[in-house]
């Protein structure tokens, strides 16, 4: 694999911190042990493809920072904390958060 595995642990608990989740609940949501998952983001543990697609996947990360890190392009962070926080939610706040953004927009265009 190209990644080294340190950068990719250190990847995986800066995306997973971000996102407010402990190691319990992603571990959970992607179906791996918090200990397979610690040794995964502390002890350069290489994942299965399976876990590392989940893990890429689920925390919104972008496959270039682990694939490709010499040509890491500068993302707009609240970008990422959008689209990390926009995969928690359900339909029900999903509908909200889109209402809200368009009676902010048709606000600003008034």
């Amino acid at each position: 694999m190209l990644y080294t595995a340190d950068k990719l642990g250190e990847i995986i608990k800066t995306s997973r911190l971000k996102m407010g989740l402990t190691r319990d609940q992603l571990s959970e949501k992607i179906g791996i042990s918090p200990r397979y998952l610690m040794s995964i983001e502390h002890e350069g543990k290489k994942p299965s493809y399976d876990v590392l697609f989940q893990l890429i996947r689920y925390l919104t990360i972008n496959a270039n920072d682990i694939f490709f890190p010499e040509s890491i392009a500068d993302t707009n962070e609240e970008r990422k904390l959008l689209d990390q926080m926009i995969k928690l939610c359900d339909k029900y706040e999903i509908n909200v958060i889109l209402a809200t953004a368009k009676a902010l927009l048709s606000k600003d265009r008034k």
